[in-house]
């Protein structure tokens, strides 16, 4: 598919991978949504892709009704929908046993809410929005990207809530592409390594150099902009479909 003229709904835009993926697909000639929660941050990163490329939308993914406005106010808006990128997630940390006790189980399903059943969420809409696409020469209606994460088969200790729910959004990828492949719309999933988000910004600067010290090359932290280039590397390559790519610079996570 090409980005030119393709229209991008982009969960989690605001911040981090989401919104360079934004400004990746806009620079290239796309008209993007921005879906997140936080309004100050996505009403700055709309303007700064210039009037009409870009339109923010405040959204709870896990919502049936926010996720479904959302689409038909960027249908409404750009004419259609042809490029969904999930990038929302939580990371939310804790060991099943700490001094505080066992880990909540509202804990647990806080982050599967988020970052399973929320990237599924943006699917099942997309895809029925999709379908009703005129499909291009090579058949193609749409395009899938979720993001899971190199924890969902390198979890660590205090992970098992985020490993469990990226191990999901990679589990899913191939029965909804198989499925949707009969749509004419491919299904595809990046898990990152550790990249320079606000998440990451969070921690110590201690805490940072020791993890980019497991990484074996390149001897540091990914940058958004080159998860955003391997997001429009999958829209045009119309043979990536069903699989899950590593952006990780080889790294294997230790237990902690």
């Amino acid at each position: 598919m090409k980005i030119k003229d393709a229209v991008a709904v982009v969960t989690g835009g605001a911040s981090g991978l989401g919104e360079a993926t934004v400004m990746a697909l806009v620079k290239h000639g796309a008209k993007a949504a921005i879906i997140d929660i936080d309004a100050e941050r996505g009403e700055k990163v709309a303007a700064a892709c210039g009037a009409g490329n870009a339109i923010f939308i405040k959204t709870d993914i896990t919502s049936d009704t926010d996720v479904g406005q959302a689409v038909k106010k960027t249908v409404d808006t750009f004419g259609k929908l042809s490029v969904a990128v999930n990038c929302a997630g939580v990371a939310n940390p804790g060991k099943i046993l700490s001094k505080k006790g066992v880990l909540p189980l509202e804990a647990f399903n806080k982050v599967l809410q988020i970052n399973l059943v929320g990237t599924f969420n943006l699917i099942r809409l997309a895809v029925e929005q999709m379908n009703n696409n005129t499909p291009n020469e090579a058949g193609e209606k749409g395009v899938i990207i979720n993001t899971a994460s190199a924890a969902a088969t390198d979890g660590q200790i205090g992970q098992a809530a985020y490993s469990a729910s990226k191990a999901g959004v990679v589990g899913m990828t191939l029965p909804i592409a198989r499925e949707c492949g009969d749509y004419g719309i491919r299904v595809a999933t990046i898990a990152p390594g550790l990249f320079s988000t606000p998440m990451m910004a969070s921690l110590p600067a201690s805490v940072k150099e020791v993890m980019v010290a497991t990484v074996p090359f390149p001897h540091r932290l990914g940058e958004p902009a080159e998860y955003a280039m391997l997001v429009l590397h999958i829209i045009e390559n119309t043979m990536l479909n069903g699989c899950c790519i590593r952006l990780d610079g080889s790294l294997r996570m230790p237990p902690k």
